[in-house]
């Protein structure tokens, strides 16, 4: 053959080469599927069949039987520069566009579009605005990722170019990392869903923020056929990509109570003509505070907490009512219902003594009540194990538990689960504090050790109980 010939043949075989190398995960993925998109199948339960572009892998390990490289495989799919730049992008367009507790209509479409363009299957609508994905064989065993959607109702107060575009919402609790972070596992486990020995759940949740979203998904079906849960929770107190869990109760149930004490209003100067519910109140107060110190075992967290006291604003004038509130914390289910019990015997015996009467509510019928988030020890074993095989065992923690509560605690209850936190915390670019502040923000390095994680857990799991 002529040299020129040859080197004509040579330069075609490396074009074709990298052309096929460069189509890669996030091929056509900035391509339609932006908040305010009319999607004229919004209303179907599954997926429509747009061209797909989730490519096949590329050449990979069996992963027969699960080892380090297993886990470096899907680590390195998320660390594409293309996929973090995607994820990225998911997160800001979520961010600027934040939705609350059952309001997430552009944020349940976008990933919805996101999906479509994956092929994958989904149920929609779940409470509202929460779907069901479904990623692998479609049989057994069916292990579930939750990622929940919800904004606060808070002003942003972080200047930056993809600050909150709607006054008075923010996403200050990272709901739209988790969101990302969940469709980029998604993303994965199709690019690799000729590995899965079973069936990935991926549950989009609306309403965390004391809605008790989860409550309703379950209601709605979310946990059929699941054997196991698993959740993750962006956290300021780690640094960027470092996981921690624990066995056993990692947050507390959590109530609220309202009283109202009522009594006889009368003259201030005169005060043997009234009776005082603010003194009764008073009483009530003090007397809470000995439920803990008193009648708790030291051993056994509890908190009760008054956070708010209304007897009005005329300084002259003794009230008729008084309006108290608060909270109350336990890390057990036994624990957090005798608290309840006695919230309601205290106040309403000790205002007694006064001479007043008191109503207390406990908003039952808003399903306000969070039960404790209780990590099961096997499944907070399989945690640990992806973790330390993703960052590193000198990145993975067991962390103290937390008097925060969180609405997974209802998945908890009902199947073997487990909730983690990966860390957000860099002090360069002020990612340093807490959930619910105004100037919450994240280090969005994470975003790819989270979709990462939360593929591996899936994949892994199906892998050791397929």
């Amino acid at each position: 053959m002529d040299l020129w010939k040859l080197g004509f043949f040579i330069s075609i075989s490396i074009s074709l080469t990298q052309a096929i190398a460069s189509s890669d995960l996030s091929s056509s993925y900035f391509e339609g599927g932006y908040f305010g998109f009319e999607n004229p199948e919004q209303k179907n339960t599954t997926s429509s069949r747009r061209q797909s572009s989730v490519p096949s892998s590329s050449p990979s390990l069996n992963c027969g039987a699960w080892d380090n490289d297993c886990s470096e495989q899907i680590l390195a799919l998320a660390k594409r520069p293309e996929t973090v730049e995607w994820l990225k992008g998911l997160r800001r367009r979520i961010h600027e566009n934040p939705e609350l507790a059952f309001e997430e209509v552009e944020t349940s479409r976008l990933i919805r579009e996101e999906l479509d363009l994956m092929e994958v299957n989904y149920r929609f609508p779940m409470a509202e605005t929460g779907l069901r994905a479904s990623i692998g064989t479609g049989g057994p065993p069916f292990v579930a990722i939750r990622a929940d959607m919800d904004a606060l109702p808070i002003q942003e107060a972080v200047e930056w170019e993809h600050k909150s575009k709607v006054a008075g919402k923010m996403h200050a609790c990272g709901h739209d990392a988790h969101v990302a972070m969940l469709i980029g596992a998604a993303k994965i486990l199709k690019c690799r869903e000729h590995h899965l020995k079973g069936t990935v759940i991926l549950l989009f949740q609306p309403a965390e923020e004391a809605g008790n979203g989860a409550k309703r998904m379950i209601e709605y079906g979310a946990l059929e056929n699941v054997e196991a849960i698993f959740a993750i929770h962006v956290s300021h107190e780690h640094p960027t990509g470092v996981i921690g869990s624990r066995p056993g109760p990692l947050l507390a149930g959590c109530g609220f109570f309202r009283a109202v004490i009522s009594g006889k209003e009368g003259r201030a100067g005169n005060p043997h003509h009234s009776v005082d519910p603010i003194l009764a109140a008073s009483a009530a107060v003090i007397s809470l505070q000995n439920i803990v110190s008193r009648e708790a075992n030291p051993l056994d967290s509890q908190v009760v907490s008054v956070a708010s006291f209304n007897g009005g604003g005329n300084l002259d004038m003794i009230p008729e009512t008084v309006v108290l509130g608060g909270t109350f914390r336990a890390f057990s289910n036994t624990s957090f219902y005798q608290l309840r019990q006695r919230i309601e015997e205290v106040i309403v015996e000790q205002v007694s003594v006064y001479r007043c009467s008191a109503t207390v509510e406990f908003f039952e019928k808003e399903h306000r009540f969070y039960p404790p988030t209780v990590n099961d020890e096997q499944m907070y074993n399989h945690v640990r194990k992806v973790a330390i095989d993703l960052v590193g065992p000198k990145n993975f923690k067991v962390v103290p538990p937390m008097m925060g509560a969180e609405d997974f605690s209802f998945y908890s209850e009902v199947i073997p689960a487990a909730f983690f936190y990966i860390g957000v915390r860099n002090e360069t670019l002020g990612s340093i504090h807490t959930g619910h502040s105004p100037y919450f923000m994240i280090d969005e390095d994470v975003l790819p050790i989270g979709a990462a994680a939360h593929a591996a857990i899936a994949e892994r799991y199906l892998n050791e109980h397929g």
